[in-house]
């Protein structure tokens, strides 16, 4: 073969490796992630809320069921039925001369039945049944109400979950890229100390002082980056993304902080707001409904009917258009000794939710002030730890300066050093947590998911 004839292969092979070269490169370009696009992305894969959609569903369901108990029943049924040769004295009246008893026992000896069918259509309509319909409608309604507000409850802890999670996220990250500033500035010190230590400058023990330092600075950013690595997964798996997806943090948000506001404010809105309470409440009008229902049943009830026979029995009854139309009267009276047991089982559970109520208001206040006033302690610490960066900066340029005029030891310039990369680490996550701790406060006020 000719190399002309190599040429236009070659080509064709140098294409296909340019555009699998791209394919990789645009594959492994890293995800840039904002927590609003975390949060999006979580609610759509969150197995819980899955779990408490169809709890929805099922509480629809039910309340369908509870008000299709008004519509009417409609049953049919029929029959056919294969006979032996039964004995038919049927007492009727042949209209002859003759004496009835003669007559009618030589005709029902002329019978012979050896088959039979029979088709009926019965309908009812419910007119009173003691409310029992009415009010497990209610219940069943208020039932399904307090489930959309457990559903909503779970999405807030969703939404929190995934916040708490996108900070550790971002301080990992932070981390790395903190760890490597002081890897970088630990090796242009040990690069400058090896050049003194050989001009004979400096002590060799200084020199493997800051090597050392070097050293734990290197150990800190393994740490750091395998930190990264597992909260990249975390974060990739909650949002049902490929657990290999390089993703990248947006710290937009993350920097600001709100004002703390009144916490009587935050009490009066959790106590307004909170989706468990209201469920709660939901829950106990539900069980006065119920109490309701169950005292109907000391009642009787009450149905309009009507229905349709036909029957056929050969040489002996032929039945068609036999309607009939009137009103069922219905009484267990059984329900006099039977329902005050049940009635009081419900009136227990009542009163059970009515306490529970009591304790969750205590809960939801103490939440509340809890919220508060951890809010409140990551604002003074974001100022604590502005002050601190600030100490720490200078007092590493005063050391530094001091240093390089043989006042302080190599000891003290690496203590600064170090005091400096822990200021800005502080500072870097308490930023972090205090948005993580406004949006707890949120949470437990009811108002995260708005």
């Amino acid at each position: 073969m000719s190399k002309s004839d190599n040429k236009p292969r070659n080509t064709i092979v140098a294409a296909l490796l340019v555009l699998l070269a791209a394919g990789n490169a645009s594959a492994q370009q890293p995800r840039k992630l904002t927590l609003g696009e975390a949060i999006e992305m979580s609610l759509q894969n969150s197995g819980k809320l899955k779990i408490a959609n169809a709890k929805v569903e099922e509480a629809i369901a039910a309340s369908h069921e509870a008000r299709d108990h008004r519509l009417p029943d409609l049953k049919v049924s029929g029959s056919y039925l294969r006979l032996n040769t039964p004995t038919v004295d049927l007492k009727l009246k042949t209209g002859s001369g003759s004496g009835s008893g003669s007559g009618s026992s030589s005709g029902s000896s002329s019978l012979k039945v050896d088959q039979a069918a029979y088709g009926l259509v019965n309908a009812s309509i419910p007119l009173f049944s003691g409310f029992r319909i009415k009010n497990g409608i209610e219940s069943a309604k208020y039932l399904e109400q307090a489930t959309k507000l457990d559903a909503e409850k779970d999405k807030e802890e969703v939404i929190q979950n995934t916040i708490a999670a996108y900070s550790n996220f971002y301080k990992a990250k932070r981390s790395v890229e903190l760890v490597k500033e002081n890897l970088a500035r630990e090796e242009q010190r040990v690069k400058d100390f090896s050049n003194l230590e050989r001009n004979g400058l400096m002590a060799r023990n200084d020199l493997l002082k800051a090597q050392l330092q070097q050293s734990n600075i290197e150990l800190s950013l393994m740490e750091a980056e395998n930190n990264y690595k597992i909260t990249t997964i975390n974060m990739a798996l909650m949002l049902g993304l490929p657990e290999n997806t390089d993703l990248i943090p947006d710290s937009t948000g993350l920097e600001t902080t709100a004002d703390a506001g009144l916490i009587t404010k935050w009490e009066q809105t959790a106590l307004e707001n909170r989706k468990d309470r209201a469920a709660l409440s939901a829950r106990i009008q539900a069980s006065e409904s119920s109490i309701k229902a169950i005292k109907g049943e000391y009642y009787p009830g009450l149905a309009l009917t009507g229905g349709y026979i036909a029957a056929n029995v050969p040489n002996v009854l032929t039945l068609t258009n036999a309607l009939n139309v009137g009103v069922g009267l219905q009484y267990n009276i059984g329900s006099i000794w039977k329902t005050g047991a049940k009635l009081d089982a419900a009136k227990a559970r009542l009163h059970q939710a009515q306490a529970t109520d009591g304790i969750l208001t205590d809960q939801v206040r103490l939440e509340v002030n809890s919220a508060y006033q951890s809010y409140l302690l990551s604002i003074k610490k974001i100022g604590v730890y502005a002050k601190s960066i600030e100490q720490a900066n200078e007092n590493y340029r005063i050391t530094k300066n001091k240093y390089d005029n043989n006042l302080v030891t190599t000891t003290e310039l690496l203590d600064a050093d170090v005091a400096q990369l822990q200021a800005q680490l502080n500072y870097a996550f308490a930023k972090a947590d205090a948005m993580v701790a406004y949006k707890k406060l949120q949470q437990v006020s009811g108002t995260l998911s708005k």
